[in-house]
């Protein structure tokens, strides 16, 4: 009788362990996912801060360049240059940002899993990457058509003021 009421003491206590397990994890992944989100957000509208700072910095150059004499071009091929170095690093960062942060999130997620276990915990893995995956891929996208814009008005601003002399 004793060991029967030992054994169902041990087993009640192990459930209540791994509800509380449930519920710490529970927590983890929701503040995981909100720190996730929040990061993805602000790099998202940092990135395109910086895309519409440089789209305003060389419409000004241009026209600036458009008005005065052909020997601007040059100044403004070199601009373009510094602008489209500037955009490249700020996505680097960005990147790098964004996949340390998916790193520590799977390295949480997996933690959470061993402890617990489950395939929410996994579905919440999987969306969580893919997202950060999308978002930089659009930051990467973006940054690319802001270069090829950059370029394409230099290489305008260039002919028009060839063709002004």
């Amino acid at each position: 009788m004793k060991s029967n009421e030992s054994k169902s003491l041990y087993v009640e206590l192990l459930v209540k362990r791994k509800r509380q397990l449930v519920a710490a994890a529970a927590v983890v992944v929701v503040v995981v996912v909100v720190v996730v989100v929040v990061v993805v957000v602000v790099v998202v509208v940092v990135v395109v801060a910086v895309i519409a700072v440089v789209v305003l910095i060389v419409v000004a150059v241009v026209e600036v360049v458009v008005v005065v004499v052909a020997v601007e071009v040059q100044v403004v091929a070199v601009v373009a240059v510094v602008v489209v170095v500037v955009v490249v690093v700020v996505v680097v960062v960005v990147v790098v940002v964004v996949v340390v942060v998916v790193v520590e999130v799977v390295v949480v997620l997996v933690v959470v899993v061993s402890i617990v276990g489950g395939v929410v915990v996994v579905v919440v893995v999987v969306v969580v990457v893919v997202v950060v995956v999308l978002v930089v891929v659009l930051i990467v996208v973006v940054v690319v058509l802001v270069i090829v814009v950059v370029v394409v008005v230099v290489v305008a601003a260039a002919a028009e003021v060839r063709k002004g002399n």
